[in-house]
């Protein structure tokens, strides 16, 4: 029933556990709730807190439209594209059930959204838990049974059970002119410390081997509350990238940071990729690498120091891996500007790179900046980017060949098992293969020997 956004799929489905009533005792109906998530994976989390909370009350989760008394669409309203998804999402939901609740972070266009569905039943906005509850409870009333249904206690997720995002803060600080995120999910808004490791334990308990770490800012985590200490195990932790780092590192998980700025205080967060208590990854959003591009788009400009920087941190973890987006089409980007951008990627050695091509978001400031790129131009150079960080990435992954590796795997079947390396995140990185090695179960880590690699993906047998 759910929809893909980019990389993200999302789809939720849970038994109904009931208690014994008798053979005389009528069997009450268990409200149902069709779920579609759209978008990053900070909107999956959400999801996944709204679906924790409606099991707990007692309904279940639908596996299609026509099997569910009401339908949530969490959406996403990013890009104009996306926006146009989540007007589709919401119709087809329309279509196949007719009861839909909106939320999300398209939701902060209500108008928008009712003109094109004037019989949406709601409509909220980002991270409105409980808004998004009381509209369900309006339209399908919970069952007055509260033991109806036993929700465990690290929640419900719609990812597989080997790994989970963990979200650290709301919102961002920063005010990138291309970006709409602070007008539609606020400020930097960080958990406590002792919140977020409480849930990271209780994830870790259910069987999750892989947390993803996941904000809009995630270096920049801890400023708002000034660091502040909270309660843990018997002592007190800072709410602080560095501290927040290592005490995730001892739970024995894969800990894999996303979205993370390439502060200076970065730096101190590399050596415990060194000595093994976190992945050696990191997802930072470049955007851009050409000095002129990021200071119109309000972001660090001194990408000669990032590179240097990217040195030093590979000098300390050389197995460190670093994925990135770009933006291509920028309004004022110059042929000299993009060629900049391609030789600073081919310099900088990303592992990984996604590109966008610029779209001009409703609310965004970039849209008022001049020299507008023809379409025609940002096709071109998207596709030279993808060719050139085709380049880069098989070269690198050429490399690996020959050495052994962990491997954490995602499916198997009768043809093999698909997994991945500590490299590469679920969704939106490359895979490891083991053609026909089918006795391997989704959630095992192993170690392989790499025996080829193509652009993206690895193969490996069982070392």
């Amino acid at each position: 029933m759910a929809r893909p956004s980019g990389k993200i799929k999302a789809k939720a489905s849970a038994k109904v556990r009931r208690l014994a009533h008798g053979p005389s005792a009528p069997e009450p109906r268990t409200p149902k709730v069709g779920f579609v998530s759209l978008g990053c994976p900070k909107a999956l989390v959400d999801s996944e807190r709204i679906i924790t909370k409606l099991r707990s009350e007692g309904y279940s989760i639908a596996r299609d439209y026509s099997g569910a008394d009401v339908v949530v669409v969490n959406t996403c309203g990013f890009l104009d594209s996306a926006k146009k998804e989540s007007l589709d999402a919401i119709g087809e939901a329309m279509n196949g059930n007719g009861r839909v609740i909106v939320t999300g972070c398209f939701g902060v266009e209500e108008d928008r959204i009712r003109e094109a569905h004037p019989g949406v039943l709601a409509v909220t906005g980002p991270h409105q838990y409980e808004q998004v509850v009381e509209a369900v409870h309006d339209a399908v009333p919970p069952l007055h049974d509260p033991f109806l249904d036993l929700v465990p206690p690290e929640g419900l997720r719609l990812t597989p059970r080997h790994y989970a995002y963990l979200k650290i803060s709301e919102g961002c600080n920063n005010r990138c002119t291309f970006c709409i995120i602070p007008s539609l999910r606020g400020d930097l808004a960080s958990r406590p410390a002792n919140h977020v490791l409480i849930e990271a334990e209780r994830l870790v308990s259910a069987g999750v081997k892989e947390l993803l770490v996941i904000s809009q800012d995630t270096s920049a985590y801890g400023l708002d509350l000034k660091y502040a200490e909270s309660a843990w195990k018997g002592g007190s932790l800072k709410a602080r990238f560095l501290d927040l780092s290592r005490a995730l590192g001892d739970l024995g998980a894969w800990v894999r940071m996303h979205y993370v700025y390439p502060y200076p205080h970065v730096d101190d967060v590399i050596p415990l990729m060194a000595e093994g208590k976190i992945l050696p990854y990191l997802d930072i959003p470049f955007q851009h690498a050409s000095p002129s591009v990021l200071k119109a788009m309000r972001r660090p400009a001194s990408q000669e120091k990032t590179a240097e920087r990217i040195r030093r941190w590979r000098d300390v973890c050389p197995d460190l891996a670093i994925r990135s987006t770009f933006i291509v089409g920028f309004p004022g980007e110059t042929e000299e500007d993009f060629e900049f951008l391609l030789s600073w990627l081919k310099e900088a050695k990303i592992n990984r790179a996604g590109c966008f091509k610029y779209e001009a978001v409703d609310g965004a400031r970039a849209n008022a900046i001049e020299g507008a790129v023809p379409e025609e131009v940002k096709e071109e150079r998207w596709h030279r980017f993808m060719a050139a960080q085709k380049e880069v990435s098989s070269d690198m992954l050429r490399d690996r060949v020959g050495t052994t590796i962990d491997i954490i795997i995602d499916e198997v079947d009768e043809e093999g098992a698909i997994g991945r390396s500590k490299w590469d995140a679920p969704d939106i990185d490359g895979n490891v293969f083991l053609n026909g090695d089918d006795e391997l179960k989704a959630g095992d880590v192993i170690r392989g020997k790499v025996v080829e690699a193509d652009e993206y993906d690895l193969w490996a047998v069982r070392a």
